[in-house]
């Protein structure tokens, strides 16, 4: 599958990131081999493929490991919100989502 410049700018804004121009020629190639393995996916037919197979709800008593919940380090503010698309006074910013 073949990606526009423009295609990989827009996954790039995105996931906010900045690319150069080789870099988007690139990724245009990495981008385009990985959606046409996606399409190569969906041709599978899983249910001939697992004829035969018995269904199961859950793989045993035992496939839960835990551990105890124990309060840990926090992290700083300034650390917390570092890649933040928005923060002010340490703290995150949002848009409205109620009006009052």
């Amino acid at each position: 599958m073949s990606l526009s410049r423009k295609d990989v700018l827009h996954v790039a804004a995105l996931a906010r990131l900045r690319v150069t121009d080789a870099e988007q020629e690139a990724l245009a190639r990495e981008l385009g081999s990985i959606l046409s393995y996606a399409e190569q996916l969906k041709t599978l037919t899983l249910a001939a493929d697992l004829a035969g197979v018995e269904a199961t709800s859950r793989m045993g008593e035992s496939s839960m490991v835990t551990r105890p919940d124990e309060p840990g380090e926090s992290l700083l503010p300034e650390v917390a919100v570092a890649n933040a698309p928005d923060a002010e006074e340490h703290q995150f910013r949002v848009p409205a989502v109620l009006e009052g």
